[in-house]
């Protein structure tokens, strides 16, 4: 089984106050060479020109370029405590035992814009670069890497994927369909009693969903999973999307953004 998760935007720039809990040696990311080819192609863009491909401010746009300036190759940072957000709320790999790194290792896998595909300690450095992102003289980072990042996983056997659409098309067109199941996460809405896509929850779940992949081993059915409220609806959903129905949310502590 392969799991797919992709990055988030926002990443640590410094190890957390009590250091990493991952205290082995950290991969190397099996598309280096490639990343180093974007990181240069990056470096030679102006501020205008990050602030018109990234969508983003000038202050912002500032900012990437100096953290591209101090990108290095020789990655210190492991790439699933380094990534900040409601996903990595819901995985909470700090907190994997040494057999879980083990296991998340062999079967977790990371969509990236830069790096194309992470193990979860795979080493890297901070940077700003969204796979829906185009590029000058480049142009779509989706042409970029073509079929290569595909090409990192098993060709037989499942892949639970639990990636956004953005980083997901990626995959998927080099990929055998039936080998692929994609969950999705809906919440009761109190006042109309219906089932709706609410954006953090869905996050968190993804995460959570991965982390309960891994304890499992792989072990478990995808239709068990019962964590954070959530239970299989299978009216709403088939064998290649089920559907996740929670009517109390049960991740809340897990997220800033939730209280």
């Amino acid at each position: 089984m392969i799991i797919l998760l992709h990055t988030s935007k926002t990443m640590r720039e410094a190890p957390p106050a009590d250091g990493w809990s991952f205290g082995g040696r950290l991969g190397t990311p099996a598309l280096l060479k490639r990343a180093e080819e974007l990181v240069a192609a990056v470096r030679d863009m102006s501020v205008e020109q990050i602030v018109s491909a990234m969508k983003v401010s000038a202050p912002l746009a500032g900012k990437t370029v100096g953290t591209f300036a101090a990108w290095t190759a020789r990655g210190t940072m492991p790439a699933a405590e380094t990534f900040l957000g409601d996903i990595y709320s819901g995985l909470r790999a700090a907190a994997f035992s040494a057999e879980d790194r083990e296991y998340a290792s062999g079967h977790l896998r990371i969509l990236s814009g830069l790096y194309g595909v992470l193990r979860p300690f795979d080493g890297i450095s901070p940077y700003r670069l969204e796979l829906g992102y185009k590029l000058p003289h480049l142009g779509s980072l989706y042409s970029f890497w073509g079929s290569d990042v595909a090409a990192q996983l098993p060709s037989t056997g499942p892949i639970v994927n639990l990636a956004a659409n953005e980083y997901s098309k990626v995959v998927l067109p080099f990929v055998e369909a039936a080998r692929v199941v994609t969950p999705r996460f809906l919440t009761v809405e109190p006042v109309s009693g219906e089932p709706k896509f609410v954006a953090v929850h869905a996050k968190i779940a993804r995460g959570a969903f991965a982390r309960w992949l891994v304890m499992s081993r792989g072990g478990a059915a995808v239709k068990d999973f019962a964590e954070l409220g959530y239970a299989l609806d299978p009216a709403l959903g088939s064998d290649r999307e089920p559907c996740f129905v929670c009517t109390e949310f049960g991740g809340k502590g897990l997220s800033v953004r939730l209280t």
